[in-house]
């Protein structure tokens, strides 16, 4: 005979029951959310195959010839005038002084020779700053921001963001660190009407980019992200708190000493309003503008303003 159950008391399977219903809910969970995974990967990879179908030609960039400014000289050598639409003068990776490269990367992006194009950390802190309510970072990368100059608009919209980042996965595969640098520094608009480092050297400290100090090489690498707002003559302090902000990057990132910091911090700005331009264009005026009519009669209007030339005169 079998025995009686008591009162109260539960068999095993009345015992496993509560555990089997709470596996099968797990269960159920993970089903839903495997098909969500997988869901999302096909919307993913739908929507990348749908952008790259229309992505710009990236190769384009291994040939670039930017429009560099003719200059003309005097015969003792002295700058008489200067021909462009966009104020430029084009440097080779090689002739970029490591001091340089080493201040854009600490201002922009300096993850740069780590990344593979996107800088996911980068994006993660901007989308932090975001939810405290703050002023939102820029997360783009040196190369992301090479795809949006050379291949893309300046619309802040998501389907830009898209094609920016998959240009930059590109172009990280098709070119070397060096040159990806280079194209950024001879293309970026520096304010005062100059485009890359070189001219900017010239237009701001009337010095070759070779003779560049720390705080004057900060201080241009602060200027990408609103040329405008640092203008070191109509709002220096903004410039001055910019230039240290890019110098305190540099000693953070192990480009500079703390000694060397220290020092850049104490330099005057040392813009000079003299060194925009050619330094006799009042007095030449006349002649520049009779050897501006020769050239283009010669060469084109094209060449003059677009072409680089070097001009020696009496």
């Amino acid at each position: 005979m079998a025995p009686a159950l008591l009162p109260g008391r539960a068999t095993g399977r009345d015992s496993l029951a509560p555990m089997l219903s709470l596996a099968r809910f797990f269960g159920f969970l993970f089903a839903v959310a495997a098909i969500l995974f997988l869901g999302g990967i096909a919307v993913a990879t739908a929507v990348v195959w749908q952008f790259e179908r229309n992505l710009p030609d990236y190769t384009q960039l291994k040939n670039y010839e930017p429009a560099i400014m003719s200059r003309v000289h005097a015969a003792d050598g002295s700058l008489l005038a200067e021909y462009s639409k966009e104020r430029r003068l084009y440097l080779p990776a090689s002739a970029i002084p490591r001091l340089v490269k080493d201040a854009f990367v600490s201002a922009e992006d300096k993850n740069f020779y780590h990344h593979n194009g996107v800088d996911f950390q980068g994006v993660v802190r901007a989308l932090v700053v975001l939810a405290q309510g703050r002023h939102v970072q820029g997360a783009s990368t040196i190369t992301q921001q090479v795809a949006k100059n050379f291949l893309l608009t300046n619309e802040r919209t998501i389907t830009r963001k898209i094609k920016e980042a998959l240009l930059a996965f590109r172009i990280e595969g098709a070119y070397s660190k060096d040159h990806i640098l280079e194209l950024y520094l001879n293309e970026i608009y520096l304010g005062l009407g100059n485009y890359g480092v070189a001219a900017a050297s010239l237009g701001y400290f009337d010095k070759s980019v070779e003779d560049l100090t720390i705080p004057e090489a900060a201080y241009l690498a602060g200027l990408p992200k609103g040329p405008n707002n640092y203008n070191p003559f109509r709002d220096p302090a903004a410039a001055l708190a910019r230039r240290d902000y890019v110098i305190d990057r540099m000693e953070e990132n192990g480009y500079i000493t703390h000694a060397q910091a220290a020092a850049a911090r104490k330099a005057p700005l040392g813009v000079s309003p003299k060194a925009r331009g050619a330094p006799d264009a009042i007095t030449s005026g006349y002649f520049a503008e009779e050897v501006r009519r020769e050239l283009i009669q010669r060469y084109g209007e094209k060449k003059v303003y677009e072409g680089g030339l070097s001009v020696e005169t009496t």
